[in-house]
């Protein structure tokens, strides 16, 4: 759907004015409201603000796109304003905005975001911008968006208009594609900038753009066979398949913004891309460590919902359950709580089995996944030659990433051995070679190191129970910042057990100061975060920002791994800061006698804490500490 089906000049007010941002909402949501749209328009409004409250829909230069999807909204809708001055609307680089542009959208679909795309690929253009402001109407208004829209989007113009004619030009014809990880911005930043770059350099280049809505100007077999290079501008994984055999440049998606020229005149002679997995030479000048990272972050993201809903369906079963009944089975004696327990149970256990197996596939493909997979479920089992069925020592999660690099390499040496066996045995490779060789192979590596990475989780163990009562202070500052330290890795878990074992020693009804001290040094990292994304915008990208607010919900549900992304992209300044935040809630938990009777929870166990005022304070003072030494440590994001 086209933007100037969506407004019409009833609904364009040039020349306004607006005292504020609220103002400015209300005289757009006046126009929606007219229109005729809206069915409710404080219902509409509310939807408008609360989107506001996540983060600003300003844009630079002057822009803001205010959006909501609303029940109250039968038909979409597109509402436009420019005022006489602009109003303070939180945009990044601090300037007033006076051109507006308020989606309005039904609850159905996802259409808000396809308006969106269009709208951030036209605003990109300087002299779109400037034929808007300079409109002495609505009606022209109206025209230089149609005109605008049509060049960019020939395709959506109706049979009966004549599309703008493709701009002739000699040599390399580029296709690219772009995406981020929200899929929102970015990935149409970048597309319009290779786009308008290649026009103006005289070389034709076409963007599929993979956002959360879906892949928008999909690239065709026809045009991938006809190209002379393609650019994947993506900080996300991409299926590469369909470009086998053609000139394949990966980047950035931020590259694609910046060095649009650059990208365009090097992806003809990029390297051959091979789908087997071979690259004839380096796509990138791209280090290793930044390689390892992409690989970490793949399976991280995969991860991430199982600890989440997990984790919180397990919180709620301590919320609901009554441990008077028999504390040694808290969470499961009501059938309620046993319910959500064992739901959440079952998404917690795949977790690291789907962090190895997504790490393996983000380096070898899908031969990766069912190899990767089974050595994340025989690290968590701590299988070994001499108890093939698993262990009392698990390998835990520094064992499932060990698995998932081992099995992706692994994977990817096998694919290029088979490579020089006959072409008869090619359809024998996916379907016998790779799982069942991939298999016995992953079994043997995960029972030799098993036994290897068991030990240090019980050396760590073992060296947190031999001091004592000496200083349950110290003792709360060491358990606490080992939480923070690998988020889920060796350390984090050796404090973890730790703190679960002296609950076993506990009489009924009564909780454990080291427990809650544990705890508290797990909630700390992601709400440290979550603040310092909310108070030191300017140290953080766009979307490291937008994913900052999900880490309250995670630090307060005790999910320690939602820090796991700031922590990998910069942990020589996430990690010290979150260590001392935790460090610090420690020892205030043990000063304070906090206690805890369950082994997780976060702000759900709170009712059934001993001290909650003091573990609140402590909580705070913690978060506080990681946040402003994260404000002081990070640079500011250009």
């Amino acid at each position: 759907m086209r933007i100037v089906d969506l407004l019409s000049t009833d609904k364009i007010a040039l020349g306004a004015s607006a005292a504020d941002k609220e103002g400015a909402i209300d005289l757009l949501v006046d126009l929606q409201d007219k229109s005729g749209c809206l069915t409710d328009r404080q219902t509409y409004k509310d939807a408008i603000l609360a989107r506001e409250a996540q983060t600003s829909t300003a844009i630079e230069m002057g822009i803001a796109v205010p959006h909501a999807k609303s029940g109250c909204v039968t038909s979409p809708s597109l509402a436009a304003c420019i005022l006489k001055e602009g109003v303070d609307y939180g945009a990044m680089d601090g300037q007033p905005s006076d051109l507006f542009f308020m989606i309005a959208a039904p609850l159905d679909g996802d259409l808000h975001l396809e308006i969106l795309s269009h709208l951030m690929v036209l605003l990109m253009d300087f002299n779109f911008i400037s034929e808007l402001r300079a409109a002495p109407d609505a009606k022209t208004f109206m025209e230089v968006i149609d005109k605008y829209e049509a060049a960019k989007f020939p395709e959506e113009v109706p049979a009966e208009a004549p599309a703008p004619a493709e701009t002739s030009a000699s040599g390399p014809r580029i296709l690219a594609v772009t995406a981020c990880p929200t899929g929102i911005a970015h990935t149409y930043m970048a597309a319009e900038a290779l786009e308008k770059k290649g026009k103006e350099i005289g070389i034709p280049v076409k963007a599929e753009t993979q956002g959360s809505g879906g892949a928008k100007n999909i690239l065709t077999q026809a045009e991938i066979d006809s190209c002379d290079g393609i650019i994947i501008a993506a900080d996300k994984e991409v299926d590469l398949a369909r470009f086998d055999g053609k000139h394949v440049l990966r980047v950035p998606v931020s590259d694609g913004i910046h060095k649009p020229e650059e990208l365009i005149r090097q992806a003809p002679s990029a390297p051959i891309y091979h789908h087997t997995g071979e690259v004839v030479h380096e796509a990138t000048n791209e280090s290793m460590g930044r390689k390892l990272y992409k690989q970490l972050m793949n399976g991280v993201s995969h991860m991430l919902p199982f600890v989440i809903g997990g984790g919180i369906l397990i919180a709620l079963a301590f919320l609901l359950d009554d441990a008077s009944i028999d504390y040694a089975n808290f969470g499961t004696n009501t059938p309620i709580a046993a319910w959500f327990k064992n739901i959440g149970g079952v998404a917690f256990n795949f977790m690291l089995p789907i962090l190895a197996g997504y790490i393996a596939m983000s380096i070898a493909d899908r031969p990766g996944l069912m190899v990767g997979f089974v050595g994340g479920a025989l690290a968590v089992s701590g299988a070994t030659f001499a108890s093939p069925s698993g262990t009392s020592v698990s390998a835990g999660f520094l064992g499932a990433l060990i698995a998932g690099f081992a099995a992706g390499y692994l994977m990817l040496a096998m694919r290029k051995l088979c490579d020089k066996l006959p072409r008869a045995l090619e359809g024998l490779k996916p379907i016998l070679i790779y799982p069942v060789v991939g298999l016995l192979i992953i079994g043997l590596f995960m029972c030799l190191i098993n036994p290897i990475v068991g030990a240090i989780n019980t050396a760590l163990y073992s060296g947190l129970e031999a001091m004592g009562e000496g200083s349950k202070v110290v003792l709360g500052i060491v358990l606490a910042g080992m939480m923070a330290v690998d988020m889920g890795g060796p350390f984090n878990k050796a404090a973890y057990v730790f703190g679960t074992s002296t609950l076993a020693t506990m009489a009924a009804g009564q909780g454990s100061d080291i427990m809650a001290a544990v705890m508290i040094g797990g909630m700390v990292p992601p709400i440290a975060i979550a603040l310092a994304t909310t108070f030191f915008k300017n140290r953080f990208t766009e979307d490291e920002r937008k994913s900052g607010v999900v880490n309250y919900i995670m630090g307060l549900c005790f999910i320690t791994e939602g820090a796991i992304p700031f922590a990998a992209g910069d942990p020589l300044h996430v990690l010290p800061s979150c260590i001392v935040g935790s460090g610090v809630a420690g020892a205030l938990s043990m000063a304070f006698g906090c206690a805890l009777p369950a082994p997780h929870g976060g702000i759900f166990v709170f009712p059934i804490m001993t001290n909650v005022l003091g573990y609140v304070i402590a909580l705070a003072v913690g978060s506080l500490v990681g946040m402003v030494l994260l404000g002081v440590l990070k640079k500011k994001k250009v």
